[in-house]
């Protein structure tokens, strides 16, 4: 692929950055992300992978825009209200960058979900609100072979951790949460309330940690859990062990 002189210009301060460079940039408009979730972390994330020239983002919802989501969905305004959230993020991000395709999947990921749905998928960014669909998208990305950044917030903090759990000793997402917990529970933000601008951060470093996936700037973070605490504020890592016993990943290798 060859840049235009539109691309030069719109991705000029990704081609001068010496680990992304013009094949950097070619890579990430020849890729194909797909997010789970058009809420508090998919909104960022779906704005900064629209404005890095992501040639294709695909988004799974099946919900509609709400006033409550205002505070923190940041693609959405109240003309949105009452519309599909895969509807209004896919005009949103087009109108950012008419570079990209927006494939707006309006369902709901499930134990019947085919494997299809990776079918040329890169890179998928999961930032769904319950363990259900989490462990249903790790499993889908290994047997795809396709790496996972993951990313949860719950009132002022974020974790983020990126999962190839075919890989070596690299863990996969049961590995970090695995069994013992009610499948059906996380920290609803309905509830437990949610800091909106902590969305914008993890929903940022979601779409970071997918363009380094796809392009292979800086150290790989596989294997790798980031805490952030916004009441400090203070970040931390910690590594994250491969289960051998895990039942999703034990026994795998690339």
């Amino acid at each position: 692929m060859t840049l235009s002189d539109q691309q030069l210009d719109r991705y000029a301060r990704h081609i001068v950055l010496r680990d992304i460079g013009g094949a950097g940039q070619t890579t990430l408009l020849s890729s194909h992300v797909l997010l789970i979730g058009a809420g508090g972390i998919g909104c960022p994330a779906i704005q900064y992978l629209a404005a890095a020239g992501v040639g294709t983002i695909s988004v799974v919802d099946d919900d509609v825009v709400a006033l409550s989501n205002l505070q923190r969905q940041i693609l959405y305004s109240d003309s949105d209200i009452g519309t599909a959230k895969v509807k209004a993020a896919g005009a949103a991000a087009r109108e950012l960058n008419p570079d990209i395709t927006f494939n707006a999947l309006a369902q709901r990921i499930g134990k019947d979900t085919s494997a299809d749905i990776l079918a040329g998928v890169d890179v998928v960014i999961d930032g769904s609100d319950n363990f259900t669909t989490r462990l249903i998208v790790n499993d889908l990305c290994l047997a795809a072979k396709v790496p996972l950044v993951s990313a949860a917030i719950g009132q002022f903090h974020g974790q983020i951790g990126t999962f190839t759990g075919w890989q070596g000793d690299a863990p996969c997402y049961r590995c970090f949460v695995g069994d013992a917990h009610d499948p059906d529970d996380c920290d609803d933000c309905a509830t437990q309330g949610v800091l909106g601008a902590m969305c914008g951060l993890m929903g940022s470093f979601a779409a970071m940690e997918a363009i380094r996936a796809l392009t292979g700037f800086g150290e790989p973070q596989q294997s790798k859990l980031h805490l952030f605490d916004g009441l400090t504020p203070s970040m931390r890592s910690i590594k994250l062990p491969k289960d051998p016993a895990c039942s999703s990943c034990g026994g795998l290798t690339a």
